[in-house]
């Protein structure tokens, strides 16, 4: 793959990620990137110079669009909320082909819909589950070190898994504002434990997803759709009234024709 390419898929995933409710990992699979990442996380002590190139160029990428496209994004969802939610809702439905052709799924049967369903089923129940963190003293201690890790290997899940946003997870798990502020003043008593346990979970998630994508492509990927339509839920704004309803459209079809359009190519 073009090196350009690479830093380029990376910035928009990078820039994504900075939105609550909208998954990298969508992003990724809508960009067709999703598969080399797994795999070179996951096989990266077979093949370490080629995955270390491939990461350290799409890592690169991703930390530019951050810095460059976190005040815009982060503007225009406060100006235009609605709107951009519809935006990003219509990227999420236009990557519905491609995943379908990852599946190799022929037609759509009872069987599919039951995978799609686990996947939704799986990303609301998930929602619910965190909230059970947010009431634990994080501040010091064996047992907050634990739960820190906890909190650090569901990050990395949410981080690998398509249809959950990072960002949306540490704000579920109410450690956004501590993350941010430990990030800032090098806090790393809170650091440590979180990365520990993001590390861990990333290593141990991306393994199990690669040989399952391998054996069993269609529960899989369907499973996978089920996560990101999951995350539609997540993230619906509600039905815009008359004023708004042109414009929301308007980015709803958008945001369908630009993923639709480069997951065909």
């Amino acid at each position: 793959m073009d090196t350009f390419i690479i830093i380029l898929k990376g910035l928009i995933v990078g820039s994504s990620m900075l939105v609550p409710g909208l998954s990298g990992s969508s992003m990724a699979i809508i960009l067709g990137i999703y598969d080399k990442l797994i795999s070179s996380v996951s096989s990266f002590m077979k093949h370490k110079r080629s995955s270390f190139l491939f990461l350290a160029l799409f890592s690169i990428g991703a930390i530019i669009g951050i810095l460059l496209f976190s005040k815009p994004i982060l503007s225009l969802l406060e100006k235009y909320p609605m709107p951009m939610h519809y935006l990003f809702i219509g990227a999420a439905i236009g990557s519905i082909p491609l995943i379908f052709r990852q599946a190799k799924a022929s037609s759509i049967s009872i069987k599919t819909v039951c995978y799609i369903a686990v996947g939704i089923l799986i990303v609301l129940l998930f929602s619910i589950s965190v909230n059970n963190i947010k009431d634990i003293d994080l501040k010091a201690g064996f047992l907050s070190s634990l739960l820190l890790i906890l909190a650090g290997f569901i990050i990395a899940i949410a981080l690998v898994l398509p249809g959950i946003s990072i960002s949306y997870m540490l704000l579920l798990i109410g450690l956004y504002d501590e993350t941010i502020r430990a990030i800032t003043e090098f806090y790393f008593p809170f650091l440590v434990p979180i990365g520990i346990g993001f590390i861990l979970g990333i290593i141990l998630t991306t393994k199990t997803l690669e040989k399952l994508m391998d054996k069993y492509p269609e529960p899989t990927y369907l499973i996978i759709l089920g996560f990101i339509l999951g995350s539609v839920v997540e993230i619906f704004p509600g039905v815009p009234n008359l004023s708004n309803i042109l414009i929301c459209l308007l980015t709803l079809s958008l945001g369908f024709a630009i993923t639709y359009t480069i997951s065909r190519k």
